[in-house]
């Protein structure tokens, strides 16, 4: 039927079918009367046709005021699905595969709500929706518009949190109790090819590090400028080429620690840099296939590998919050400078911020093992 096409969409894992759904999709511009067409269909397809769509066929106001382009819709029901994977997080990743499947990401997804029918295959397409932001646009009915970025930014937690629950055995990591995290050893050390990764990463920033320093010298960083020391926190921006030798510093430092087996921030310059490298792994290992597969080359696969929330877990002191670093700003420069509206006491502790300071006295850098670089 021109404008409206309906699927029995099969699911399956490893070869057996383990449940099924039906994909409505409709084109308001291709399907005459589409309204009437949804609703000779009956059940939940009458029920979304109702209540996105006035008499006259044309879409309510707050249907149309939600979303970016209504008149190209989505809808997903009689989710049926056999256990183990009758749960949230899997019908969330069937959505995003058939939302790939059929449509061109400009289309606004429909699921039923437990108001529409009360039965657990559309519990789960609820559950799953939440789990996708999915919007609550009456009683009866969740909407998600894939065009924008929420949906899309969802659809990857989910496929991380996927990826996350193979390494683990089948169980998502953040319900591990802390106990079972820290008595497994396979938690406590970075794969081989993970490390390697990461200590690539470190090296091409020290190596960025040592050129940028080189050529900025003294002279303290305009604002809005790029490269690797126009991503650090504002707060740095004034610093003089003697602490950017000391940064460039850091990531050698964590690279070396990385060959002897296992990197351990000693500061929070150290922390910053860690946070970069492992920000630098992750784009390595989803944009450059190549570059990566010479890293890995003769190292052993492990089902952990490039788990980065892992990563940052086991190398990061939970006591040092590394992403609050990122936000300190440098306290103003007089008292009639205004428009600072951060907190009074991150610019507090931006004024004193001694980022080369050791965390612990008893566990420090050798003072006299220089710089790679004069």
């Amino acid at each position: 039927m021109a404008g409206v096409q309906i699927w029995q969409v099969s699911i399956t894992a490893d070869g057996r079918p383990v449940g099924s759904l039906r994909a409505a999709r409709g084109l308001w511009w291709k399907a005459v009367e589409l309204r009437e067409r949804l609703t000779d269909e009956g059940h939940f397809l009458a029920e979304v046709a109702q209540q996105l769509m006035e008499p006259d066929g044309s879409f309510t106001s707050d249907f149309d005021e939600l979303v970016r382009e209504p008149d190209r819709l989505l809808i997903l029901d009689r989710c049926r699905m056999t256990p183990p994977w009758d749960d949230a997080l899997t019908v969330a990743a069937v959505v995003t595969a058939v939302v790939d499947r059929l449509t061109d990401h400009h289309f606004v997804v429909v699921l039923p709500r437990g108001g529409a029918c009360d039965n657990a295959g559309t519990r789960l397409l609820e559950q799953a929706g939440r789990v996708l932001d999915a919007v609550e646009f009456t009683d009866r009915l969740l909407v998600a518009d894939t065009s924008t970025g929420p949906f899309e930014a969802a659809a990857c937690r989910v496929r991380d949190r996927l990826i996350d629950r193979f390494r683990h055995g089948g169980v998502d990591r953040d319900d591990l109790a802390e106990e079972d995290w820290l008595e497994n050893s396979e938690y406590r050390e970075l794969t081989p090819r993970t490390a390697a990764l990461l200590r690539l990463s470190l090296e091409q920033l020290s190596t960025e590090a040592w050129r940028e320093a080189a050529a900025l010298g003294d002279e303290p960083l305009p604002h809005g400028t790029g490269g690797l020391f126009g991503s650090l926190p504002p707060v740095t921006m004034s610093r003089d080429g003697a602490w950017r030798r000391r940064m460039a510093r850091a990531f050698d430092d964590l690279a070396e620690d990385l060959d002897r087996g296992h990197a351990v921030p000693h500061c929070q310059g150290e922390e910053a840099a860690l946070h970069l490298g492992i920000r630098r792994a992750q784009s390595i290992h989803r944009n450059r296939p190549r570059l990566l597969a010479r890293a890995e080359e003769g190292l052993p696969a492990a089902a952990r590998d490039y788990d980065w929330h892992a990563c940052a877990d086991l190398l990061f002191d939970e006591r040092h919050d590394v992403q609050r670093l990122f936000t300190l700003t440098a306290p103003p420069q007089s008292a009639g400078d205004s428009g600072n509206d951060t907190d009074s006491s991150d610019t507090a502790d931006a004024a004193h911020l001694d980022w080369f300071a050791a965390f612990d006295e008893n566990r420090t850098r050798d003072p006299a093992r220089g710089h790679r670089r004069p």
